[in-house]
């Protein structure tokens, strides 16, 4: 049987939040995925390629999260000599971890509806 056939893969629920005002997504996966990668390397542009997107689409995701919001989400140091870097403000740190807490509670919400689902979908 092939690995992509539907009996190799157990179905999940995905959810993808989004918050936009207008045309603009203030929060989404994409950001909250980045807001945890600078996190995690300290540099939006590492952040960037630990995520396989460009410096420059991150620097404009970064640029909406930190316009978007009361105060910023993001600050960063320029270059030079000790090379600069990123990291989360305290409001920052707070957006991640409240996005990542609606994410769960929506998985909570559907998790009935997708054991009465299972039972219809292919072994």
């Amino acid at each position: 049987m092939s690995p992509h056939s539907a009996a190799s893969h157990r179905v999940v629920v995905l959810p993808r939040l989004r918050f936009v005002r207008g045309a603009v997504i203030v929060l989404g996966p994409g950001k909250a995925d980045l807001l945890e990668a600078i996190a995690r390397t300290g540099s939006i542009r590492a952040a960037a390629s630990s995520l396989g997107m460009s410096y420059m689409r991150a620097w404009s995701l970064v640029r909406v999260m930190n316009t978007e919001f009361r105060t910023p989400l993001v600050h960063s140091e320029r270059g030079g000599t000790a090379h600069g870097g990123a990291g989360l403000t305290p409001l920052g740190e707070r957006v991640a971890l409240l996005y990542r807490e609606m994410e769960q509670a929506a998985l909570d919400a559907v998790a009935p509806g997708l054991a009465r689902l299972r039972k219809d979908l292919k072994k």
